[in-house]
C-alpha cells in the first residue's frame, strides 16, 4: 500500500508540472484541501474548485512553474512525505523564482489525496507526521 501511496503523489506532482488538471484530479478525493504558505498562490484551496484555482493561480504567477521531487516516501498507510524544489520565473516581475526546498505532507483517504499541505520548515513537517529528526 504505501508504493501505491508513493506512485500516487509522484502522479499528481506530474501532472502539475503538465498542467493537466484532470489528471492531478484523479489523484484526489472530491473534498481535497491543499494548504500552501507560498505568498504567489497562499491560502487554502477546497475541493475540485479549489484545486482548479489553484492551477490557474499557478499559471498566472509563473506559467513555468515546475515542482522536482527530492525524495518521495510512505510513513504509514495514510500519508506519505515528499521533499522537494520549486522554480519558475514570476510572470509580472520576469524574476527567477528559487525558494527553499519545501516539504509536503499528503493525507490519503480510500486511494486518495485527501489533504496536501506544504511546509517552509522540513523539521515542521517531520514534526507532523512524528518523524522528528
Amino acid at each position: 500500500m504505501s508504493q501505491e501511496n508513493v506512485e500516487l503523489v509522484e502522479r499528481a506532482v506530474a501532472a502539475i508540472n503538465a498542467r493537466d488538471i484532470e489528471g492531478y484530479l484523479a489523484c484526489c478525493t472530491e473534498n481535497v484541501k491543499l494548504e500552501t504558505p507560498m505568498a504567489a498562490v497562499g491560502g487554502v484551496y477546497e475541493g475540485i474548485d479549489g484545486i482548479r484555482r489553484y492551477f490557474a493561480d499557478i499559471e498566472d504567477a509563473a506559467p513555468d512553474f515546475r515542482i522536482e521531487l527530492d525524495g518521495v516516501q510512505g510513513v504509514d498507510s495514510k500519508r506519505v512525505i515528499a521533499f522537494l524544489r520549486t522554480s519558475g520565473v514570476g510572470r509580472v516581475s520576469g524574476i527567477r523564482m528559487t525558494p527553499p526546498p519545501l516539504t509536503n505532507v499528503y493525507d490519503l483517504l480510500d486511494g486518495k489525496l485527501s489533504r496536501i499541505r506544504i511546509f517552509l520548515d522540513r523539521e515542521e513537517a517531520l514534526k507532523a507526521v512524528g518523524l522528528e529528526e
